[in-house]
C-alpha cells in the first residue's frame, strides 16, 4: 500500500471517528448541569468539602470558601450511604496499606539512584569502585524502579481505592491484587538485581530480561482482576469517567508490556521503534490514564462540586484513546525508519492538543470561582499543579514533535527535562496528593504534622523547578552547540556543566522532600505525634454505625 494512503487513511479515521463521537456526545457537551458527574456524590452531598489531610481550621477554611462561592447548601449527605463509604475505605485498608509501603519503598530507592546519576554527569568519577554504580546501570536502576516500582504501586493502589467509591461495590477480590502486587514487586527485585549484575535487554524502559517480566506480567493481570469483578458487581447504572480512564488503563499496560516483552520478535530497526511505541505509550496509555482519573475523581470531592461538563471529559478520553498510539514516532526523527510513520507520529503529537485543551478548559470551568481553596486543602495543591503540568507537558511534547525543534532538542537534555515534566510534575505529583486523601481513610488516623505536609510540597516544587529549569536551558544550549559545525563536540559537554549541577541541586531537594514524605508517613502508620482516632468528618457517622 502506498505510504501516503496508509498515513492519509491512519488520519481520516481518527479525525472521523472523533467527529461521530463529538456529534454523539453534542447534546450537553458544554452543559453545566450534566448528571453524569454527580454520581460520586451521595444524594444531597453536593456542595460538602471533603479533605482529610486538612487540619480541623483548614477544613472550615475550604468549606467557607466553597460556601462563599455558591456551589451548595453544604449539608452533609445521606448518612448511610456515606457510612457504607467508609466501611468500604476501611475494608480495602490492608492492601492500599500494601501498595503503598511499597510505593514509598520504592520511591526512596528511586530517588538515591537518580541522585547518584545525576552527580555522575558532571562529576564521572565519583563511587566508581563497584560495577553497579557505574552511570549506565546506576542510571537504569533509578529509570525502572520509578517506571515499575513508585508509579504503578501508587497509582494502582490510588485505583483500588477509587473503584469501590465509584461503583459503590466492596472491592471484591483483594485476595487477587494481593498475590498479584507480591509477584509484581517480586518480578522488580529480580529485574533490578540482573540489571545490576550487568544483564541488560538493550532497550530504554524494557531493560529488564523477559523471564522476570512474566512474573509482573502475572502480577498485573491479577491486580487487575478486581476491578473486573467489582464492575460486573457494581451498584451503579452509570460508569463515571474515571472508571472508564482506570479500565483503560489497566487493559492497555497489559498489551503494550507483553507485545514489547516476547522474545526475539524485534531486531533493528524494528526494535528501535517498538522501543518508543512503548516507552511513550507507557506514560500516555498506563501512567496518564491513572493520574487523570485521580484527578476526576479527588478534585471535585474536595470542593464538593461535580465537574462542570461531564461529556467533556469523556471528548478528553476519547482523544487521548485515538491519538496518543503512535506518538512516539517522533523520537526517531533522521532514523533509519519510513517517513510517512514520522509524519504520522507529528500530526497526532499535535492532535493531542484536543484533549489536553478538553481537560484543561473542563478544571477551569470547575475551580471557577474557587481558586482560593488550594490555599486550605494539601490534596488539591498537589492534584492542582498535577493537572498544571500535564497540560504543559503535554503541549511542550507536541511542539517538541515539530522537525524545526526537534532538530535542536533531540539527544539532549532537553528531552529528559520534558520527560520528567510529565512523570514527576504531572503523574508523581497527582498521586502524592491522592495518597494524602486516601491515607486518613483507610488507617482512621489524620495526618499527624500538617507542616511536614507543607514542606514536602515546598521542596519538591522548588526542587523540580530547579531541576526542570536547569536541564530545558542546559539542553537548549546543548543542542545549538551541537549543531553549531565551527565548534568541536565537547563545548556542547562543557556548556551543560553548570545546568547538570542545577539539576543534582534540584534532585537533592526533591530527594529532601521525599524523606520529609517517607518520614511522615511512617510517623502516621506508628500513630507518632498528636492523637487522632477517627477519619476526618466520618467519624460522628461511624459512630452512629456502629452503636449498640
Amino acid at each position: 500500500m502506498n505510504p501516503a494512503a496508509i498515513l492519509l487513511s491512519a488520519f481520516v479515521i481518527s479525525f472521523v471517528a472523533l467527529v461521530i463521537f463529538i456529534w454523539s456526545q453534542r447534546i450537553g457537551l458544554f452543559d453545566r448541569s450534566s448528571t453524569g458527574a454527580e454520581v460520586i456524590f451521595a444524594p444531597g452531598e453536593i456542595g460538602r468539602i471533603e479533605e482529610p489531610a486538612g487540619t480541623a481550621s483548614s477544613q472550615q477554611a475550604l468549606q467557607g470558601a466553597v460556601d462563599a462561592a455558591g456551589t451548595g447548601t453544604a449539608a452533609h449527605g445521606d448518612p448511610h450511604e456515606i457510612a457504607e463509604r467508609a466501611a468500604a475505605d476501611a475494608s480495602t485498608g490492608p492492601l492500599i496499606f500494601f501498595f503503598y509501603c511499597c510505593s514509598i519503598v520504592w520511591l526512596l530507592v528511586a530517588s538515591a539512584a537518580g541522585l547518584t546519576a545525576s552527580i555522575k554527569l558532571h562529576d564521572p568519577d565519583w563511587l566508581t569502585s563497584q560495577q553497579w554504580l557505574t552511570f549506565g546501570i546506576i542510571r537504569t536502576l533509578h529509570l525502572n524502579s520509578v517506571a515499575y516500582g513508585w508509579t504503578p504501586m501508587a497509582g494502582l493502589g490510588t485505583v483500588l481505592f477509587v473503584i469501590p467509591r465509584v461503583l459503590k461495590t466492596p472491592l471484591i477480590g483483594m485476595r487477587f491484587a494481593f498475590l498479584g502486587a507480591i509477584l509484581w514487586n517480586a518480578g522488580l527485585i529480580a529485574g533490578l538485581g540482573a540489571i545490576a549484575a550487568g544483564f541488560n535487554a538493550g532497550l530504554m524502559w524494557l531493560e529488564m530480561p523477559w523471564q522476570v517480566s512474566i512474573l509482573m506480567a502475572v502480577g498485573g493481570a491479577l491486580i487487575g482482576l478486581p476491578l473486573v469483578l467489582t464492575l460486573v458487581n457494581r451498584r451503579v447504572e452509570h460508569l463515571y469517567v474515571s472508571v472508564w480512564y482506570m479500565g483503560a488503563a489497566l487493559f492497555w499496560f497489559p498489551v503494550l508490556f507483553i507485545t514489547a516483552k516476547i522474545p526475539g520478535l524485534y531486531t533493528g530497526v524494528q526494535a528501535g521503534t517498538m522501543n518508543w511505541w512503548f516507552g511513550h505509550n507507557v506514560l500516555g496509555l498506563f501512567y496518564t490514564p491513572l493520574a487523570l482519573a485521580s484527578i476526576y475523581y479527588f478534585l471535585p470531592k474536595i470542593i464538593g462540586r461535580p465537574i462542570r461538563s461531564y461529556n467533556l471529559s469523556l471528548l478528553g478520553f476519547w482523544a487521548l484513546a485515538f491519538f496518543y498510539g503512535q506518538v512516539g514516532g517522533h523520537h526517531l526523527i533522521g532514523g533509519p525508519v519510513p517517513e510517512w510513520m514520522i509524519t504520522l507520529s507529528i500530526v497526532q503529537s499535535m492532535m493531542m492538543i484536543i484533549p489536553v485543551a478538553a481537560f484543561s478548559v473542563n478544571m477551569f470551568q470547575t475551580l471557577e470561582g474557587q481558586l482560593s481553596t488550594f490555599r486550605y486543602s494539601p490534596t488539591l495543591r498537589f492534584i492542582g499543579v498535577g493537572g498544571l503540568m500535564y497540560a504543559a507537558s503535554s503541549l511542550q511534547g507536541s511542539i517538541e514533535a515539530l522537525r524545526s525543534v526537534n532538530l535542536i532538542t533531540h539527544f539532549t537534555h532537553f528531552t529528559v527535562a520534558h520527560a520528567h515534566l510529565g512523570l514527576y510534575g504531572f503523574v508523581t505529583f497527582v498521586f502524592f496528593g491522592a495518597m494524602y486523601f486516601v491515607m486518613p481513610r483507610i488507617t482512621a488516623r489524620e495526618w499527624p504534622y500538617p507542616r511536614l505536609i507543607s514542606a514536602h510540597f515546598w521542596l519538591v516544587s522548588g526542587g523540580f523547578a530547579l531541576y526542570f529549569i536547569g536541564l530545558t536551558i542546559g539542553g537548549w544550549l546543548q543542542g545549538e552547540a551541537m549543531l553549531d559545525g565551527t565548534r568541536p563536540f565537547m563545548d556542547s559537554v562543557a556548556v551543560t556543566i553548570p545546568y547538570l549541577q542545577a539539576r543534582s541541586i534540584g534532585g537533592a531537594i526533591m530527594g529532601l522532600g521525599h524523606l520529609i514524605f517517607a518520614a511522615h508517613f511512617i510517623a502516621m502508620v506508628l500513630n507518632f505525634g498528636p492523637t487522632r482516632n477517627q477519619p476526618a468528618l466520618f467519624s460522628h457517622l461511624l459512630a452512629k454505625k456502629v452503636a449498640p
